[in-house]
């Protein structure tokens, strides 16, 4: 008669687990050095009750797979390639792997088709439950919301946020009786409210988006997947500069504050507003003209950027075979009822051999809403702020401080003339 308990116990070791020789021919080594890695502590190897061979845990053997792999692009690769190479820091939260993406181990297109912001945000907190926000964190800020509103109304909301945040930081921060979890969903409210210029609630993102610009319950869903897309990504350069100001000490809110001020520059979150201008100047082009509009621009951008070819929102580094938050946009829009849109995007693949990426995704979005310039950078910015916090959260968590050395190669005592 079969124990079913050690029958199930078995088929978990079995599916979770590698013998030696898989777990050698996974990480490419030969048995003996296999082995040398156990001895050194590199890897575990464990014996299961009932089981005669020991085994390796499959998650850690791909996970050091994953170390050795960075460690040879870093040692092969010039120590001067910081763009887009080395430093490498690791992280639990984010994966971009074979032209995919994944927050924990979901895979962010299916996430797009059935989570809010709020349901990825505690994903990629590693939350295990959703966290209700007391009332009265709000009832602390009503007074105060009005006053910050008006002091930067003259701002922009990018502006307005970077100012409003650090206002907020000791208010928030010394709330009693909060949950680590809840004051970062807190966080969370808050900048979308100075994003928006509008009294914090906790109504859900996409509903608090779609009540400031006016939309429809299809629109809704759009900017509900767009949020999804753009939560996280990574080590780019604003949720680096969040975690190296993270690893400092300093609040929340500040680290916030410096993630927008990252993500402001042309090179990141503001490339969409460079795509939004090229891409409402193309559809206002007579069709017969668009082409030629586009290659005007493509040779205006090589001749000031020195990049050949590029186009803006077109193309990036780690989807050489297409950005697949750009396409899941696109995907979601008629292609009927926006050629104009499509029509431009194979355009410009046609001329640059390059595909679209999330910010001509996101200014789509931002086109087939009728939202305002500048739109789809309030979009990226929200959604990001969750992946954000997790960055912020972990690196915390790790007790270390960035603090990457130099190396010198200016002029060195003796040899400057006098």
């Amino acid at each position: 008669m079969v124990n079913l308990d050690s029958a199930y116990q078995y088929k978990l070791i079995v599916d979770n687990t590698l013998t030696a020789r898989q777990a050698a021919e996974l990480l490419g080594i030969s048995l003996p050095t296999l082995y040398s890695y156990v001895s050194r502590g590199l890897l575990q190897s464990q014996q299961y009750q009932g089981q005669r061979a020991k085994r390796y845990v499959k998650e850690e053997v791909l996970r050091l797979l994953a170390r050795n792999t960075d460690s040879k692009r870093a040692g092969g690769a010039a120590e001067s390639a910081i763009d887009w190479g080395v430093p490498v820091l690791e992280s639990k939260i984010t994966q971009v792997t074979n032209g995919k993406l994944y927050y924990r181990g979901h895979a962010v297109a299916e996430l797009a088709g059935t989570h809010t912001l709020e349901r990825t945000a505690w994903i990629l907190w590693n939350s295990d439950a959703n966290l209700d926000l007391p009332q009265t964190c709000l009832t602390d800020l009503t007074t105060l919301w009005p006053k910050l509103l008006s002091l930067t109304a003259h701002l922009s909301p990018y502006e307005r946020t970077i100012s409003i945040l650090p206002l907020l930081t000791k208010t928030v921060e010394e709330m009693p009786d909060i949950h680590a979890h809840q004051k970062a969903m807190l966080w969370m409210h808050l900048t979308a409210a100075a994003l928006l210029g509008v009294a914090p609630d906790y109504q859900a993102f996409h509903q608090k988006l779609a009540t400031a610009w006016q939309l429809n319950e299809e629109q809704a869903e759009l900017i509900r997947a767009a949020l999804v897309v753009s939560a996280d990504h990574e080590l780019n350069v604003s949720t680096f500069t969040v975690r190296c100001v993270a690893s400092a000490g300093a609040n929340m809110g500040m680290a916030l504050v410096a993630g927008l001020a990252a993500l402001s520059g042309p090179k990141h979150g503001g490339e969409s507003l460079r795509v939004s201008r090229m891409l409402r100047a193309a559809l206002v082009t007579p069709s017969s003209d668009t082409s030629s509009f586009l290659a005007k621009r493509l040779r205006s951008h090589d001749a000031s950027h020195h990049f050949s070819p590029r186009l803006p929102g077109f193309g990036h580094p780690l989807y050489p075979e297409g950005d697949p938050r750009g396409a899941l946009m696109m995907n979601m829009l008629d292609r009927n009822k926006y050629a104009g849109l499509f029509a431009v995007a194979d355009m410009a693949e046609d001329l640059t051999g390059q595909k679209l990426n999330i910010d001509y995704g996101l200014v789509a979005v931002e086109i087939a809403c009728q939202l305002p310039l500048g739109a789809a950078q309030i979009l990226f910015a929200l959604g990001r702020t969750a992946g954000w916090i997790a960055h912020a959260m972990e690196q915390v968590e790790t007790g270390q401080l960035i603090r990457p050395r130099a190396r010198y190669v200016g002029k060195f005592p003796g040899t400057a003339s006098d």
